[in-house]
Order: C-alpha cells, then sequence, then structure tokens
C-alpha cells in the first residue's frame, strides 16, 4: 500500500499552509484516537472562495472550493505534526454550502472533498458525511468542511 505522504506527491499535490483560527477555537483536537478537524474555509491560490451557490459561484467552482476545504484539513494535520501516514480512516465529513434558497446540489458540492479523501487515502477515505445548505458563512465563504479522522497510534 501507498502511503497517503507518498500519494500527495504522485498527485502533484501541495498542501495549502494551514489557516490560523478566525475565533476562539483550535483547527485539531485529538482525543480517544480521533481526531477532530474544524470546519476548514476554501482558499484557492491564498484568496478565500466567497460566495453563494446558485447565485454567483457555479457548480463547478463550488466542487473545487469543497476540494480546497479538504486539502486545507489535511494541512491542519500536518500543522498539529500528525503525518497523514497515521490515519486509520477518514470517518465523517461535514460539508456546509452556502446556497440560495433552491439550490438543491449540496451532495455534488461535497463530493469535491470526499473525492479528494479517497484519492489521497484509497478505501480508508471513504467516509460518511452531511452535505447540507446554510444560508451565510463565516467571511462569506461559499463552502465549509470539517472532518471527524481515525488515527493510528504513533
Amino acid at each position: 500500500m501507498v502511503s497517503a505522504e507518498a500519494r500527495l506527491a504522485e498527485l502533484g499535490i501541495v498542501l495549502p499552509a494551514a489557516a490560523a483560527p478566525v475565533a476562539s477555537y483550535v483547527p485539531v483536537v485529538v482525543h480517544g484516537g480521533l481526531a477532530y478537524v474544524s470546519g476548514q474555509l476554501p482558499f484557492v491560490d491564498g484568496k478565500l472562495v466567497t460566495g453563494r451557490l446558485g447565485e454567483d459561484v457555479s457548480l463547478d467552482d463550488g466542487i473545487a472550493a469543497a476540494r480546497a476545504c479538504g486539502l486545507m484539513i489535511l494541512a491542519q494535520l500536518r500543522a498539529t505534526d500528525i503525518s497523514l501516514d497515521r490515519v486509520a480512516r477518514i470517518v465523517k465529513l461535514g460539508a456546509f454550502v452556502n446556497s440560495a434558497a433552491n439550490f438543491t446540489d449540496q451532495p455534488k458540492v461535497a463530493n469535491g472533498a470526499s473525492d479528494l479523501m479517497f484519492e489521497v487515502f484509497g478505501v480508508i477515505g471513504r467516509h460518511s458525511r452531511a452535505a447540507v445548505g446554510v444560508p451565510a458563512l463565516p467571511l462569506g465563504a461559499a463552502v465549509e468542511v470539517d472532518a471527524i479522522i481515525a488515527l493510528n497510534s504513533d
């Protein structure tokens, strides 16, 4: 089995710098063999992706934004000195999509993060998930994704 760290290199993926919290919380809490990763916002080329799906953000851009959130989840693990090779399973992702009232493709948007986890981790990247439409997100972000990740011991 190829390590997750090696798989990133194979895919040509360079993780972004981990974003600093925008409020009073920590990005990652590890407890009982699980890493709880706080909601991550989408940064593409260092710029926050803002807007609302179904209004001023296309479905393709929303999918790319969710993928960017997934990359930030991985970056937060690394910033907490957790090697991606310690990941035993991506347990659950929660995707929050800044949506117009008539937008109903939240699951398609969330696939941006879900597909990334499968690309990097293979079968252990398959997870349970929630994809929820919301009327607003912090800083006007288009998407926010959080995660619960099972870890192997050191």
